[in-house]
Order: structure tokens, then C-alpha cells, then sequence
């Protein structure tokens, strides 16, 4: 461990090992899918032997999961304590799980419970459709700040000046032809949705799917966000009228069991 002087022209120590380390975790948080070893190590511009330490150490340690198929890892529970400063992330699951539980039951699609965290959206618990074909990710997955309905949900939360922000430093990404990539387009449609109370995602993110969100408005943790995702084909106006009044619904419950837990 070396001496050196940082950008602020404080003193300072360099920490190879943490600063690997640190890099493992930020390959994974930024990934939209679990990493294979082989990825890992290819994005960090490590070797696989100094990268599968790094990972079996964190992987020690909580702060990164392997799959259950032990080909893929992801963000581990105790990085995601950690985010939640205090706002337990099992318990949450666990008292959020029979109400996104039952949204899927109503509604038979895919749905998802997720928190905003610095330009990702980290899903924090899925509950699956039955059917065949349907979209998933695992709990510990982020997904890109604006990606689809969730963004716009989160985003109706802030003002226009921290939304033009957010674009700035971010950008709107262009996922699919129908993705909404020019600001006053976007702004337009975030006053849409804070006047609605749900935002819609239309094949912007996904070709072929479309995906309805609504924000808890939680008061205590980091904002959440309550999403339900399905093929297009199985979701007409009539079903997405059904899984917004089920979603808003829910939301509500959500956040009452999860800011008043006893």
C-alpha cells in the first residue's frame, strides 16, 4: 500500500486490492444480467485467476451472489444492506412478497419491486408469470435509471430542473425504435405521468414487451417502485386498465406495510 496525493491535493493511500474489488462490484451493479467469470474479467481488463479471488473473497463476504446454475454473479445482499442504510432489504421481501404475490395472481404476468439507487434501478424482488414465454430478471439485477415505465415513475418524482439534469449527465438511451430520446418529448411525458399516477412503457426498452410502474412514495429507505412486465401480445388496453388499478392499489398497501412493519 503506497502513499500518494489525491485530486484534492489531500494525502492519501493507494489500495490496489480495494480498488479491484470496488471495480467488481461497479461491473456488476452496471450490468442489466448476471456477469460470468469470463465477462468479469474481460470488462475489468484482469486476468481470471486475480479476478476469481476477488470474486470468491466478495462472494465471502455478501457483497456478490452466484447463481443458482453457479455460472453467473450479481450484486450480493450485504452491498444492498448497505444501500439501504438501515431499511432491512429481507425484511422488506419478505413483508413485500405476499402483495407482489398476489399482483401476479390478478394479473398473470411478471412483476417486479425495485429501488432507485445512484443511475441504476436495482430489483430488489420478482415474482414470475406461469407463462411459457414471459421476461424475468433475478433480485440483485440493475437495470439502467432510465430504462422504461420504472424511469418514468422515479423520474416523476423530481422536478423538471433535476429531470433535465438527469438527462444531461446521463442521457436517454436509445433501446428500440420506439424509445423516447428527445428531452422535451420525455419531459412531456413525465407530466403525463405524474398527473396519471402510473407510467406505461410501450416497447421502449423492450421490443415486444410493455410494462406498467408505479411508484410507492415511500417517505422512508430509498424511492421504490412497484412494475409489471408482460409480451405485448398478452397485454391489450383492457389488461393494462385491469394491472394499473391492481398495481396502484398494491403501491399503496406496499407502502404502508413496508414503512409501518410491526
Amino acid at each position: 500500500m503506497t502513499k500518494k496525493t489525491t485530486s484534492n491535493n489531500q494525502p492519501g493511500y493507494q489500495a490496489p486490492a480495494v480498488e479491484r474489488a470496488f471495480n467488481v462490484l461497479k461491473t456488476l451493479a452496471d450490468s442489466d444480467r448476471p456477469l460470468r467469470l469470463s465477462e468479469i474479467s474481460d470488462r475489468l481488463g484482469c486476468s481470471k485467476s486475480t479476478t476469481h479471488g476477488l470474486i470468491h473473497a466478495l462472494v465471502r463476504e455478501n457483497a456478490i451472489s452466484q447463481e443458482a446454475n453457479g455460472k453467473g454473479y450479481l450484486i450480493g445482499p450485504a452491498v444492498i444492506e448497505l444501500a439501504f442504510s438501515g431499511w432491512n432489504y429481507f425484511r422488506i421481501n419478505q413483508l413485500a412478497k405476499p402483495i407482489i404475490d398476489a399482483i401476479r395472481d390478478q394479473v398473470q404476468e411478471t412483476v417486479f419491486l425495485g429501488a432507485w439507487l445512484g443511475n441504476r434501478v436495482l430489483i430488489t424482488l420478482t415474482v414470475e408469470s406461469s407463462e411459457t414465454l414471459k421476461i424475468s430478471a433475478n433480485p440483485g439485477t440493475t437495470i439502467p435509471l432510465f430504462a422504461g415505465a420504472v424511469g418514468k415513475v422515479f423520474m416523476a418524482l423530481k422536478n423538471d430542473d433535476r429531470v433535465k439534469n438527469l438527462i444531461q449527465e446521463y442521457g436517454l438511451p436509445h433501446d428500440t425504435p420506439r424509445s423516447i430520446t428527445d428531452p422535451a418529448t420525455y419531459l412531456s411525458e413525465i407530466d403525463q405521468v405524474r398527473k396519471r399516477g402510473y407510467a406505461l412503457d410501450n416497447e421502449e426498452y423492450l421490443t415486444g414487451v410493455r410494462a406498467i410502474a408505479v411508484a410507492l412514495n415511500n417517505q422512508k429507505g430509498p424511492s421504490m417502485a412497484v412494475w409489471v412486465v408482460g409480451m405485448t401480445g398478452s397485454m391489450d388496453n383492457d389488461k393494462i386498465i385491469q394491472i394499473v388499478n391492481t398495481t396502484q392499489q398494491a403501491a399503496n398497501s406496499l407502502r404502508t406495510t413496508l414503512e409501518n412493519p410491526n
